[in-house]
């Protein structure tokens, strides 16, 4: 049972004194129920033919004072008493990990009609209790009381743990279950910085964390996009070599904030080519859904823009040929944030169904659903250009299993970052890089690379791209399971 007992100043727990405390306590705990909250609990669910032998709950959690985060909780498809617990946070910052459930690795995926969902038959809550929470505060169903907006990174890691505690209280249960924190793209900063937090509870059971093609830091993920572009063949040879010669010295680049003018315009050649020309950023071999953009779109006067945690972000940082490149007129009116080359049609016309509101105890004082939100995304204060500090603070502690995972053919985050990031952590390595396996329809396939040090491992997903388990979703799922049941990949 979790119980939030303040302590006097002072005062331990079986310390003289606590006899008052402990006695006013004890009819709290009598009267509280082990059961989940029963006006949370999701009795009917549009667009299923058939409803769930498992259960789900749809809710708010308080996130601080007037914060209120929308979270869709779905029970493990057997044993949920026994199964961990995981807590699921898509990136942006701004996107909603509404994403993830319904086009990833939800139990539902949503249909193209956006009216009909279908059983995902490699759902995640096939083995764990999974905790899908949209966050910040104005990100999908998720809002606040003063309806503003602006935050950092410190503030939503905070936010999201006193969530997470929230949810403990609704459903304590599942308060001595294995915890795992796994979230994807800017979930590269939201999971490690709230495992700070929460490796600091002893009243939580953390077991590690899970960060799919996450952006861990800036630099590294700047660096290495160049190289993953030439080797791609997306950039010629002409190209290449005057990005040798301007970006580096010494057998040394520096594609990330060099203030050489002939670099900054080579550079603006390779984002053009990478972000500008149609190419999939999120799947470098998928169609650009909805085709090739003729540049940056402007409809009745509303913005389209898009940034799901990648490098190249269109917002001016300190970053100097950034801010040279991508200095854009801040949008005065209603802007639609959907990613490029990518549909969120379906899964918005589903979400904003009043009978599906209705089903899911979506407060009135909610927006209307969309992916991610410009608001938050341009009120967001990044505070953090690297992980570094808090990976080696969760490896410290020498307990924590960490994961990071990318699909190889994804761009926004790509795949060779995160190798040379995990590299850069200076561990011991257990497992030399080598292919793993799974196995479907009977044969044996590689499912990518992995290589293995003390405590985290680094693993790529052959063909897939920002999203892993909707591009390779047995495969993401033969991968999550390895990691949840601790064993070998």
């Amino acid at each position: 049972m979790c119980l939030l007992v303040l302590l006097p100043a002072g005062a331990a727990p079986g310390a003289a004194g606590m006899g008052p405390v402990l006695l006013l306590a004890l009819p709290l705990l009598l009267g509280l129920s082990r059961a989940a909250p029963r006006d949370h609990e999701v009795t009917f669910l549009p667009g299923l033919g058939k409803q769930p032998s498992f259960r789900h709950f749809s809710g708010y959690l308080c996130a601080g004072p007037g914060k209120r985060l929308h979270y869709w909780f779905v029970e493990a498809q057997s044993n949920p008493q026994s199964s961990p617990l995981v807590l699921w946070l898509n990136g942006g910052p701004g996107c909603s990990s509404m994403e993830g459930f319904l086009k990833e690795h939800g139990p539902f995926l949503v249909q193209p009609d956006g009216v009909t969902l279908k059983y995902n038959d490699y759902a995640w809550n096939k083995i764990a209790n999974v905790l899908y929470l949209e966050s910040p505060a104005g990100v999908g169903f998720s809002y606040s009381d003063d309806k503003k907006y602006a935050t950092n990174d410190t503030e939503v890691a905070h936010n999201n743990y006193l969530a997470l505690k929230d949810f403990l209280r609704l459903f304590p249960e599942y308060c001595k279950n294995d915890l795992y924190l796994t979230g994807e793209s800017y979930g590269g900063i939201y999971i490690p910085t709230l495992a700070e937090w929460v490796m600091q509870d002893p009243s939580l059971n953390l077991k590690g964390i899970a960060v799919g093609n996450g952006l861990s830091s800036y630099e590294i993920n700047d660096n290495s996009l160049v190289y993953f572009a030439y080797y791609h063949g997306l950039l010629g040879t002409e190209l290449w070599k005057d990005l040798q010669t301007f970006c580096c010295s010494q057998e040394k680049c520096n594609f990330h904030d060099n203030s050489n003018l002939n670099c900054t315009l080579k550079m603006e050649e390779m984002i053009q080519i990478v972000e500008e020309s149609g190419l999939n950023i999120y799947n470098l071999y998928a169609p650009c859904d909805g085709g090739v953009p003729g540049g940056m779109r402007y409809e009745s006067d509303y913005l389209i823009t898009h940034d799901l945690g990648n490098s190249f972000i269109r917002m001016p940082m300190r970053f100097s040929w950034r801010q040279n490149l991508f200095r854009m007129p801040v949008a005065r009116n209603k802007v639609r944030m959907d990613p490029p080359c990518t549909n969120s049609t379906d899964i918005s016309v589903y979400l904003n169904a009043p009978e599906v509101r209705k089903a899911l105890h979506i407060s009135p004082e909610a927006p209307e659903w969309q992916v991610c939100s410009f608001e938050v995304n341009r009120g967001y204060k990044r505070l953090y250009m690297q992980m570094n500090d808090q990976y080696l603070k969760l490896l410290g502690a020498t307990k924590y299993r960490i994961l990071v995972y990318n699909g190889d053919v994804d761009m926004a985050c790509n795949f060779l970052g995160d190798e040379w990031f995990v590299d850069s952590l200076c561990q011991k390595v257990q497992v030399a890089r080598r292919p793993w396996l799974y196995t479907e329809r009977g044969e044996n396939q590689i499912g990518g690379f992995v290589k293995e040090f003390t405590n985290i491992a680094f693993l790529t997903v052959k063909g897939a791209g920002h999203m892993v388990p909707t591009d390779r979703p047995l495969a993401a799922f033969t991968m999550f399971s390895r990691f949840i049941r601790n064993e070998p990949y």
